[in-house]
């Protein structure tokens, strides 16, 4: 079966692997980036079922004006956000403008995101959520990273309020931690590469059920604490 997958932040990292799996498996993939990258133009350049979706910022009407403008009418089977920035602020040297930006971009536009779009899912259609485990209150043995963990966790409570929401239209919601992955926003320095985590995600997207919306998973299928 061929999905209609629309995948933000798709021009690097974890979402541009995403794409690339989920391309090859031949499915229709709507990669949203405020900027493309070479190798997305490359990628869509040897695939004709990738559409580079441009001047998508998340965190702005334009941004979020652009998307529903090139998505209209689209019957969307799949939506990831996955779009997210990590800024660090400790105790005795809190940015509230680095806060405010990271609720913009990890928290509030996904749920934007969603809004903006769901008139154009169907019955079966699904939602994933790329969050974080640092957004789990139960899970945080080192604080710090205040703006991230907050903001993460107001996306998990998004998630979970939108699987209920959604319910009702049989679209299911996950809510996915891809790992310590090796990216630009780490400086390259996780665990695990953003191919291997994009693999994993792919395959716990594609088997969501509406039994397990609203379940907050790590990528390897555990399930993580609130």
């Amino acid at each position: 079966m061929t999905n209609n997958i629309v995948i933000t932040g798709a021009n690097r990292g974890i979402g541009f692997a995403m794409s690339k799996i989920f391309s090859q498996q031949g499915h229709s993939v709507y990669a949203l980036c405020r900027n493309s990258s070479d190798k997305l133009n490359k990628l869509a350049s040897q695939s004709a079922n990738v559409h580079v979706i441009t001047d998508v910022d998340v965190a702005t009407d334009g941004g979020i004006a652009a998307m529903t403008s090139s998505l209209k009418g689209l019957n969307i089977d799949i939506l990831i956000c996955n779009a997210g920035i990590l800024r660090d602020e400790q105790l005795g040297n809190i940015n509230i403008e680095t806060i405010r930006e990271q609720f913009e971009v990890n928290a509030i536009a996904p749920l934007r995101i969603v809004d903006a779009l769901s008139r154009q899912f169907k019955p079966g259609s699904k939602v994933a959520m790329i969050t974080s485990r640092m957004g789990s209150i139960a899970d945080n043995g080192s604080g710090g990273r205040y703006g991230y963990r907050m903001s993460k966790a107001a996306l998990n409570a998004a998630a979970m309020s939108l699987s209920k929401d959604l319910q009702g239209k049989n679209v299911a919601v996950g809510i996915f931690h891809p790992g310590y992955v090796q990216t630009d926003m780490v400086n390259n320095s996780g665990d695990i590469s953003a191919d291997e985590s994009a693999g994993k995600l792919v395959n716990l997207i594609l088997e969501l059920t509406m039994e397990e919306t609203g379940v907050f998973k790590h990528s390897n299928g555990q399930v993580l604490p609130w």
